[in-house]
Parts: C-alpha cells; structure tokens; sequence
C-alpha cells in the first residue's frame, strides 16, 4: 500500500481525504499528521489559497520524506468583499475556533439581507513528491450564508453555508451528497488520479 501524507489533525478531513482519494486510486493510506512525528509548521502567511496549499506540502515532504498533500481552503462572503478568505480558519483570532468564527459571520450579517448573502467555498489541493513533482489543483462550491447554525456534520463554517440548489446546510448533508457538490470534493476528485500516476510511474521506476 502507498502512503501519503495529508498535512492536517483534523480528523473529519483526514477521513473525507482518505474517502474520495480512495475512489480514484484504490490502495493509498492517507496518513496525518498524528501518525508522523511532530515537526515545525509553516506559517501560513502566504496571500492565497494555492501559496498556503504548497507551503504546508513542501514542509510536509521535508518533514516526512513522504508524498504529501496539502489543503488551504475557505469562504468567500460577496458581502464582506470576499472576505474572510485565506483567514477563515483564524477569522475571530486564536485560538482557532469555528463556534467564534461562526457566531461572528452572523454579527457581520446581521444586517445584510437574504438576497445579498451570496458566498463560494474555496480549496487548492497542493501534492509534492520527492522526485520534485508539483501539482495544484481549485474546487470552487457557489451557495449562501443562512441566518443560523444548523448540522451537526462536516466543520467550520458548514454549520451556515447552503449551497446553490439546497435547501439544506452541508453540515446536513450526508457525507456522500456533500463530497459530490464540496469544492474540497472537486478538487481532490481532480487531483486523485493525478497523484495515482505519479506514484505508479515513480514506484515502477524504482523497482
């Protein structure tokens, strides 16, 4: 079996990685970052979605000496001028918390009506390997900001986002419905097949 790393702890992400990457090529174990010994993270401190994506794979393979993967995701509100962005996750300030985060997009909506609280989700999967392959690849999901926290599924910011054509919050979505419509399910059904060429072409070429 070949194995991967995915720089991230979260385990709802882990498993959803493992899922869909599972889909397109059967045989890889997505390994976090709770299975590694614990190295240095890099700030993410980079102005987009990509640049975080390939500076967390880059430290991930130095780190690991494993193929690596990594995610920077987040949501773009049209109301607050796409903000928060690449801040998504760090939005209310440390530590990180998506009740904050979440409860605070609310305050910052309180005012601004249904039809003007258009959003899109954001993710570039970034996949280094050791023979010096990069590749980055952007899945976009376009919906709405609702008025209050509903789900108890998926994390962050699921809790207040209906995607275009649903009535209902992702976080209430059934795992398999939110990876076919999710802008992270898009880009890791994107990226998986690539990431299985390159390991079968460097793993034959090592033999």
């Amino acid at each position: 079996m070949s194995r991967v790393f995915l720089a991230s702890r979260n385990a709802k992400k882990l498993a959803e990685m493992q899922r869909i990457l599972a889909e397109h090529a059967p045989g890889i174990e997505v390994v976090g970052q709770g299975g590694v010994p614990t190295y240095d993270e890099p700030v993410e401190d980079q102005p987009d979605f990509e640049g975080n994506a390939l500076l967390k794979a880059r430290a991930g393979l130095a780190a690991t000496g494993l193929p690596s993967l990594a995610d920077d995701s987040g949501l773009c509100v049209d109301a607050l001028k796409g903000m928060p962005g690449v801040l998504s996750a760090r939005w209310s300030g440390p530590p990180k918390s998506d009740a904050r985060n979440n409860a605070l997009l609310l305050d910052q909506l309180a005012d601004v009506p249904a039809d003007r609280r258009g959003a899109h989700f954001v993710c570039a999967v970034a996949f280094c390997h050791p023979d010096g392959t990069e590749l980055v690849v952007h899945g976009r999901m376009d919906g709405r900001i609702i008025g209050e926290v509903r789900g108890a599924g998926g994390f962050g910011y699921d809790v207040l986002f209906a995607a275009d054509g649903h009535d209902v919050t992702t976080a209430e979505l059934d795992t398999a419905e939110k990876d076919a419509i999710s802008h992270r399910g898009k880009a890791l059904r994107e990226i998986a097949p690539q990431v299985a060429s390159v390991l079968v072409r460097t793993n034959i070429s090592s033999e």
